[in-house]
């Protein structure tokens, strides 16, 4: 990481936002506005359901089912169409699709009624999700890492305020809790039509220009339909990486379910839920920006993601031991022992927030560097889609083994056995480092594949010289024709993708550019003398 990136994170992320284009702001807002609007809603649909409407509880777990299912299940077409479309109106679709939806729970009162606009609900996450991260990866450049970081500081900002807010509307009427959602969603619909930019490298007004082969997500092009399907699917890298991260998306979500169990088992009572949570966001608001650049400037992208996913198994270790201590509660205990009885469940908490924060950024980054710029929807849909499957597996054996845990007189099981989990993600990716499957790949230049990248001209490498990227920042990007850096001579200078001179391949002279813009000791080292291995 450089020395400038890292002093934008040390700053704060109030610092960090200010250093960001207008598109980048705008694209943060965006995701406060939209977890804001979501958790207002969403924690307290099924009281209502189960409440105001009396539905028995197989029907509101099919209607909440039904909402998870059309979002995870529909997360590739959403990103394929980000590729395909442009980011932009798939962001704004999403959003208008989920103003009706939370307006429709609002109003309906008959069973179809209510699983179309869950299903609506999903399928609008479904748009958005990949489109918005596609289009902040494009619109960040070289400053990925941060631009992730920041974001997700607002997205747990939106979790943080949006319970919150629900829970005074909810207090009036649930349905006021839906009509300010919707309306919500409504005008930041509105708002991205008039202020969102059409973003860079998306659509079919690509950087090639419109209707040229090779226009990144043009159609005709392979990031569209099911030749981009082909292309992310027979990704083993990506496949092998979304995999084996697919277990921390599980360990993460025991914030909403392990935890509260166990909170609800030694206190009887909620607090301890709402502390967990506002813990949780706060530490994320604060910390994010400094937590990135301290683990980038320590250990780089792949060793943060594996120490990350080391911390977030061992956050579950407090609850091992003090479950065998502790008793189940008929009845909220008194203030004291409440404190001391909530102390593992923080602390796991605690860590799991940390782990999360060191994660994310360099995730997220990860996905991009792992393919062609065309692709990012499509690989973000691929990747959310996996993680969803994570999280329902997850769900399901964490729930069972809590269940078995409590039944045959071991409490510690399910702790014990999302501690393992960790281990394995964290092993399974640091074999994937080791092997060289997370370097990063050349991207596939859509001006490689226009006429004009068969001149002469292009074809010559004192011509096609990168930018060198920052360290620890996946650049998947192009090299722009016709640019060198002034420190760089043309002996130095590595070919683009496919317009590779005759002789040799110029990847030794690229990956060693790499390395002393990273101010590596020696080619092909991280620091500390771990090699970086390259595809």
């Amino acid at each position: 990481m450089t020395g400038a990136a890292e002093g934008r994170l040390m700053a704060g992320t109030p610092a960090l936002i200010r250093s960001f284009d207008r598109p980048v702001r705008l694209l943060l807002v965006n995701q406060l506005t939209i977890n804001t609007g979501f958790y207002m809603l969403m924690p307290y649909l099924a009281g209502h359901l189960s409440g105001t409407l009396a539905l028995p509880a197989a029907l509101v777990g099919l209607i909440l089912g039904v909402r998870n299912l059309s979002q995870q299940g529909l997360f590739l077409v959403g990103g394929t169409l980000a590729d395909r479309l442009g980011c932009k109106p798939v962001i704004v679709a999403g959003c208008g699709v989920r103003a009706v939806a939370f307006l429709m729970l609002g109003v309906a009162g008959s069973v179809p009624a209510l699983v179309a606009a869950s299903a609506l609900t999903g399928f609008a996450g479904a748009l958005f999700n990949p489109a918005v991260r596609a289009y902040l990866a494009r619109e960040a450049g070289e400053r990925k890492v941060e631009a992730f970081a920041a974001f997700n500081a607002f997205g747990q900002l939106g979790i943080l305020i949006g319970p919150l807010v629900g829970l005074l509307l909810n207090g009036v009427t649930f349905t006021l809790v839906c009509l300010t959602a919707g309306v919500m969603f409504a005008a930041l619909t509105v708002a991205q039509v008039r202020a969102l930019p059409p973003g860079t490298g998306a659509g079919p007004a690509g950087p090639a220009g419109p209707g040229v082969p090779g226009a990144a997500g043009a159609p005709g092009t392979a990031a569209g339909g099911r030749a981009g399907w082909r292309e992310v699917a027979a990704d083993r890298s990506l496949l092998r990486f979304s995999l084996a991260m697919a277990g921390s998306y599980a360990l993460n979500f025991q914030i909403y379910l392990g935890l509260p169990l166990e909170v609800r088992r030694v206190t009887a009572g909620e607090f301890g839920v709402t502390l967990v949570f506002v813990v949780s966001g706060i530490m994320t608001v604060i910390g994010q920006a400094r937590v990135t650049a301290w683990a980038g400037r320590r250990w780089g992208p792949s060793r943060a993601i594996v120490r990350g996913l080391v911390l977030m198994g061992l956050a579950f270790v407090p609850l091992a031991v003090a479950a065998p201590l502790t008793a189940t509660a008929t009845a909220p205990p008194p203030a004291a022992a409440q404190v001391l009885l909530l102390l593992p469940v923080l602390g796991a908490a605690v860590l799991l927030s940390l782990a999360t924060m060191i994660i994310y950024p360099f995730e997220m980054t990860t996905v991009v560097a792992l393919g062609p710029e065309h692709s990012v929807g499509t690989r973000y849909g691929l990747y959310s889609t996996l993680a969803g499957l994570g999280v329902a597996a997850g769900n399901l054996l964490s729930g069972w083994a809590l269940d078995l845990g409590r039944s045959v007189g071991l409490p510690s099981l399910p702790w014990l056995g999302l501690a393992a989990v960790g281990a394995g993600c964290a092993a399974a990716v640091r074999a994937l480092d080791r092997s060289g499957r997370l370097a990063e790949r050349p991207a596939a230049s859509p001006e490689a594949a226009s006429p004009e990248a068969a001149s002469p001209e292009a074809a010559s490498p004192e011509g096609t010289s990168p930018d060198p990227p920052s360290p620890g920042v996946a650049s998947p990007g192009p090299p722009s024709p016709g640019t060198t850096p002034p420190d760089a001579t043309p002996d130095a200078a590595p070919a683009a993708p496919g317009r590779h001179p005759p002789g040799p391949p110029a990847r030794a002279s690229g990956a060693r550019l790499r390395d002393a813009a990273a101010g590596r000791g020696r080619a092909g080292r991280w620091p500390g003398g771990r090699r970086r291995h390259a595809r």
